[in-house]
């Protein structure tokens, strides 16, 4: 089927390892997914979470954007309403001037962390409970095109450079909010599949249905993030996605932590409660050979009329990740294999 295969990488922080571990591994994951032929990499947003790296996704994006040639990065997404719109204006602005035309722009009005953390990032209780996500969606939006009403207060602060285009705008969601306010704006939607515990179906259909084509795009284009975890064997893959199950069971349970290895979540005898929290968790994941994961996600695909899939592959060891991001490669035949393909023909023809 055509779809588009994007990645997304939370940048797990593992038990055994360090930070600067970590954003080496992101690092080499990036150039990975660029060679394999991936249409995007994102980074999300998170903070006060022991087990995920990816705090600052701009820092991310401007570093891996110098070792890659060709892959869009992006934000998976910038949590407005942790930030000021001028200053969110200006740094992907100024990505969009490092990194010419390969610059994304998600966002999403979830605070990314717990309620206190939330507080101490906004600095005001008043900004924690106000309800100006629109308001503050409005202001991007005119500091990026430049062009605020003649009596709005901020029509004289222009957001640098100013040269430069803020990058495409996608709303990210877990629920039909994000998706009817993408499709009423007329932009790109993102569905959080990966985590969110709603079918995907309702929302995705909501933005095709409720799409405005007098908004930024002519045509819709809906995002599906899933939770993927490829090996050459099934217990490879199971093996794999254990780490990422019990990471979960640890945070829903008040002990959040590093990653823990496979050997750790293969060995953990569950309670009761936190066996229902991983069976919960492990219908969101995605796991298996090349074979039963394209049969997987080809169907989400179908039922969600996706135009892309993003996989998020949350685990322990980096040689897994890129072997499971190679097989979902080869499995949808993503340019860098139809090139390998195209060169064996060649070379074998008769001169």
């Amino acid at each position: 089927m055509s779809v588009s295969v994007s990645a997304l990488d939370l940048v797990p922080l593992v038990r055994g390892g360090t930070s600067v571990d970590a954003l080496r591994n992101a690092a080499d994951l990036a150039k990975a997914v660029d060679r394999l032929g991936y249409t995007r990499l994102w980074y999300a947003e998170h903070h006060n979470m022991p087990g995920i790296a990816s705090t600052n996704p701009e820092i991310l994006i401007a570093h891996v954007g110098s070792i890659t040639t060709r892959i869009r990065l992006g934000a998976g997404g910038v949590m407005l309403p942790n930030h000021s719109p001028l200053k969110v204006a200006e740094a992907y602005k100024l990505l969009e001037a490092i990194h010419p035309g390969r610059i994304d722009l998600g966002i999403g009005r979830a605070p990314g962390t717990d309620g206190l953390t939330a507080l101490a990032l906004r600095r005001s209780r008043a900004a924690l409970s106000a309800d100006d996500f629109l308001e503050q969606l409005s202001e991007l939006i005119a500091w990026g095109s430049g062009e605020f009403p003649t009596d709005h207060p901020f029509r004289a602060v222009r957001a640098i450079p100013d040269d430069r285009p803020l990058p495409p705008l996608y709303i990210l969601g877990s629920s039909d909010y994000g998706a009817k306010l993408a499709a009423q704006m007329g932009v790109a939607f993102a569905f959080a599949g990966h985590f969110s515990p709603d079918p995907p179906e309702p929302a995705m259909r909501a933005y095709r249905n409720k799409f405005s084509t007098s908004g930024v795009l002519a045509k819709p284009h809906a995002i599906l993030a899933l939770s993927v975890y490829c090996a050459d064997t099934e217990g490879a893959a199971q093996r794999m996605a254990s780490s990422a199950v019990l990471s979960f069971v640890q945070l829903r349970t008040g002990r959040p932590g590093r990653m823990p290895s496979p050997e750790e979540a293969m060995s953990h005898v569950f309670t009761p409660d936190e066996q229902a929290i991983a069976a919960s968790y492990k219908k969101l994941q995605i796991v298996g050979t090349p074979e039963q994961v394209r049969a997987r996600i080809e169907d989400l695909a179908a039922r969600t009329e996706a135009d892309e899939v993003m996989i998020a592959t949350h685990a322990w060891d980096l040689a897994a990740r890129v072997r499971s991001y190679e097989l979902i490669a080869e499995a949808f035949d993503l340019p860098e294999f139809r090139s390998a393909l195209d060169e064996t023909i060649c070379n074998e023809r008769p001169s």
